[in-house]
């Protein structure tokens, strides 16, 4: 079930939040069977809304507590 919605959400800006609280969100490129991700264009969003640019990145599947799908 996870990887269906992962495929569909090849190519589009997906929202993850991180161990620690951590929110990224950024367009998904790729990912394996341990749920690694690959971003670009990523940015971590603080919790006022602001947002810092990270560029293109891996994010290791057992670091990740959820990922939101686009809407639609």
């Amino acid at each position: 079930m996870a990887i269906k919605v992962l495929d569909q959400s090849l190519g589009k800006v997906v929202l993850i939040k991180l161990k620690g609280s951590k929110i990224i969100r950024g367009s998904l490129q790729g990912f394996d069977q341990h749920m690694n991700l690959s971003l670009e264009n990523a940015e971590e969003v603080s919790e006022d809304g602001t947002s810092t640019t990270l560029g293109t990145l891996i994010v290791r599947g057992d670091n990740i507590i959820m990922i939101s799908p686009p809407p639609g």
